[in-house]
């Protein structure tokens, strides 16, 4: 195995020409605008590399990512008159060139559910959780989310898990095709991933680069787009009693009482 570099809170190394990309903030795994750029230029480097043909995106600990850091706005960057940052380093990890597993050993919550859609495959285990909770917190799904989801598992089962915020267990998510893998143990999570990985990059890198392309043609654009929707309509709702409330709720562990405005 050789270690291809460190971006502070991301470690890449590469094993027969796959790639295990770690992005680690413990215990939650929380990301902000650094993260998430870490792991951007990570990916970025790595289609630089011949020695790569396959990426594992993992986290270590019980949870995968359990969204963006909301203790400190700055964070997750200031808006611009341009893109937001945090989305504009988002949509840089789903212009990434040579396929993706994401080893999603835990919950994988808001932005980290996000976070989660980004690879191509995903291995889940019974401690998996997937959810797009920003409805339950008076807010509008971001990270992407409003095409990611329908394009992979289609508009009825997106629409309910983006209109009810519910969190969907790692075998209801095999059977609706939000995971590719199932396996019975979280530990067993990560080589699932590496053994999926593996069996790509044994394929020709140059066909498989060239696939992915015309498969995923105008994907990250579609995205982008879609995220400067969503951030509009999050900048519409972070000012009302909702989303406080919905905030409130879910520091004081509780069921939110929104009244619509």
């Amino acid at each position: 195995m050789t270690a291809f570099g460190s971006f502070e809170n991301v470690t890449v190394d590469i094993n027969d020409y796959v790639a295990m990309v770690e992005f680690s903030n413990p215990p939650q795994n929380f990301f902000d605008v650094a993260l998430i750029s870490q792991i951007a230029e990570a990916f970025e480097a790595l289609d630089e590399t011949n020695d790569c043909r396959a990426i594992v995106l993992a986290s270590p600990g019980r949870i995968f990512c359990a969204g963006a850091n909301l203790n400190d706005g700055r964070d997750l960057g200031e808006k611009s008159p341009g893109r937001y940052p945090l989305y504009e380093q988002g949509v840089r990890l789903f212009r990434t060139n040579k396929p993706i597993v994401g080893a999603i050993q835990g919950a994988a919550i808001g932005g980290g559910f996000g976070l989660a859609m980004v690879p191509d495959f995903r291995i889940a285990c019974p401690q998996s959780r997937f959810s797009a909770n920003f409805t339950r917190m008076g807010y509008h799904p971001g990270f992407g989310l409003t095409v990611t989801l329908p394009e992979t598992i289609g508009e009825k089962h997106a629409e309910l898990m983006l209109y009810s915020g519910r969190r969907v267990k790692g075998e209801e998510a095999h059977a609706m095709g939000l995971a590719d893998v199932f396996v019975t143990k979280p530990e067993d999570v990560r080589p699932a991933a590496v053994e999926l990985a593996t069996e790509i990059a044994q394929c020709s890198p140059l066909g498989v680069v060239a696939c992915r392309k015309i498969m995923r043609d105008g994907y990250a654009d579609r995205i982008a787009a879609a995220t400067d929707k969503e951030l509009a309509n999050q900048n519409s709702l972070r000012g009302t009693a909702d989303f406080a409330e919905g905030v409130k709720a879910m520091t004081d562990r509780r069921l939110p009482n929104f009244i619509g405005a």
